[in-house]
């Protein structure tokens, strides 16, 4: 079966296959090679790439930036894995997460920036509400602490300030930020939205931000020297309206704005266009377009990444899952802007993949290594999925993994059997194993999810899993590839309940199996 169903999500991520080897421990073994520090986009077929942390999960941040702190990258975004929908008031607020990587390759979940399931922050920020976006973060040279801003919507500025000692927090909330534009608004209303820290080579902090209030006109207004609050320096009507997510930066001598360009929430391949400036509170020229549709995504922020004898401008735009409520799914677009010569901004290519090298600084297009793997759900009622293998040694089969998510609400658990397979990958007589996963164990977002059969295995045998569910509302998924030229196990799919299945030439499912 080729065709995607109305259920299935139509995202893409890169892992290593295990399917058939035993493995020492789950982190490492789904860890990308450190060798091959090449950041991939999209797969050969164009298709685009989820990236995986460090232990096999697939990135939960969204909406936010990347900033380069003492030599690391750090990824900030809005978390959806709990369940967060835009519209749905019982959705819960799942906070903000970061990770860390030395090559925007290989990230480290570091957790939450700070614990939003209390009271306070889900009445802020719960689906009741117009939600919580956006974390930036900058490094006050001055006070040496991390500030990190976000866009809410439950006051008159429309932002939240906090500051934290290290990188990845944990941040502590300070005072209410005040801004010049809108602050005699009425609070809990679209004020202002989507913004941008900007930190200048003179220490001096800008936050370009959207004015809702003029239908989405970008705004730039000088911080405090704390960057803890709006200054009342600003410049006003950068752009005309219907733009927003501004990325600021500076490149020799010359200040830039790039935006969405028109602004269109959640939207998948929306426009994205830049102003020059000789200041920061401008004047600011002319609009001038680079993409029209953000290499199918809308665009996040530009970072300024200063590595070696050079800057990289690296561009970021969220890859949404096609509006969808929930954007546990969503990918990104990552790749450094190119310039011409008299500092216009050169159009977007939409590369593959790239990498930075940290001696020179340079970034050149790169090619996608190893297997990128969908995400499909599809999984409920009458649709199953089972995967065989064959034990690569005698011993004990202690764990299996799966990268297993769920969209939707279903009401009802995911099953999971484990039997003997024949040379088709056909069961063999009952199960030797099963176990039903409840819906409130598994996320919004791919991550591994470890079963322990604890079954006698003899080298050279076949087993096959089975992933079934009755629910009648939402699915399960799993990730899988179509390009695996292997004899390792077979993949196939049953649309009538398990009563007959058919076999998906070179398709896998992602999972590892520990044999002890």
């Amino acid at each position: 079966m080729r065709t995607n169903p109305i259920t299935s999500i139509p995202c893409y991520v890169a892992a290593i296959v295990l399917t058939v080897s035993v493995f020492c421990r789950i982190p490492k073994a789904f860890s990308q090679a450190k060798s091959a520090a090449v950041s991939v986009n999209f797969d050969k077929d164009g298709h685009r790439v989820t990236r995986f942390s460090t232990v096999g999960d697939a990135i939960d941040a969204h909406d936010g930036e990347i900033a380069l702190f003492n030599g690391t990258y750090y990824l900030y975004g809005t978390s959806y894995d709990c369940g967060f929908a835009r519209g749905d008031k019982k959705a819960p607020f799942c906070g903000f997460k970061s990770y860390s990587s030395t090559d925007m390759v290989n990230w480290t979940d570091r957790g939450f920036l700070f614990d939003a399931q209390t009271p306070v922050w889900q009445t802020r920020c719960n689906g009741n509400t117009y939600g919580c976006f956006r974390p930036h973060v900058i490094f006050n040279e001055r006070t040496k602490l991390y500030v990190l801003w976000i866009n809410v919507y439950d006051n008159v500025s429309g932002y939240r300030v906090f500051t934290a000692k290290q990188p990845a927090g944990p941040f502590t909330e300070v005072a209410e930020p005040k801004l010049a534009v809108n602050s005699n608004m009425p609070a809990a209303g679209l004020n202002n939205g989507d913004h941008d820290t900007f930190v200048d080579d003179d220490g001096t902090a800008y936050l370009a931000y959207t004015d809702w209030r003029t239908k989405g006109s970008i705004i730039v207004e000088k911080l405090s020297a704390d960057y803890l609050t709006g200054t009342g320096e600003y410049v006003g009507g950068i752009t005309k309206g219907s733009t927003e997510a501004p990325g600021m930066f500076k490149r020799n001598g010359i200040y830039y704005i790039v935006y969405s360009d028109p602004n269109c929430g959640y939207c998948s391949g929306t426009g994205a266009s830049y102003r020059m400036a000789k200041a920061p509170l401008g004047p600011w020229g002319e609009s001038k377009k680079i993409s029209d549709n953000s290499c199918g995504g809308q665009p996040s922020f530009v970072s300024t990444i200063k590595l070696g004898a050079g800057t990289v401008y690296l561009f970021g735009s969220d890859l949404w899952n096609h509006a969808a409520k929930n954007e546990a799914p969503a990918n990104y677009y990552w790749a450094p802007l190119a310039f011409n010569d008299d500092g216009s901004i050169k159009p977007m290519t939409c590369e593959q993949a790239f990498k930075i090298s940290p001696s020179n600084n340079k970034a050149t297009p790169g090619k996608a290594a190893g297997l990128s793997y969908r995400l499909h759900g599809d999984i409920a009622r009458n649709i199953q999925r089972r995967q065989s293998f064959k034990t690569a040694k005698s011993g004990m089969l202690t764990d299996i993994s799966l990268t297993i998510f769920k969209n939707g609400y279903p009401d009802a658990g995911l099953q999971i059997d484990l039997y003997k397979a024949d040379l088709t990958g056909a069961p063999i007589g009952k199960a030797v194993y099963s176990q039903t996963l409840t819906a409130d164990a598994i996320g919004w977002a791919a991550k591994n999810i470890i079963i322990h059969p604890k079954v006698a295995v003899t080298g050279g045998s076949r087993y096959c899993i089975v992933l079934q569910s009755a629910t009648a509302t939402g699915v399960y998924g799993m990730a899988y590839n179509d390009d695996v030229k292997t004899t390792a196990g077979v993949e196939s799919y049953s649309s009538n309940g398990g009563n007959s299945f058919s076999v998906e030439p070179n398709r896998v499912l992602k999972f590892a199996v520990m044999i002890k």
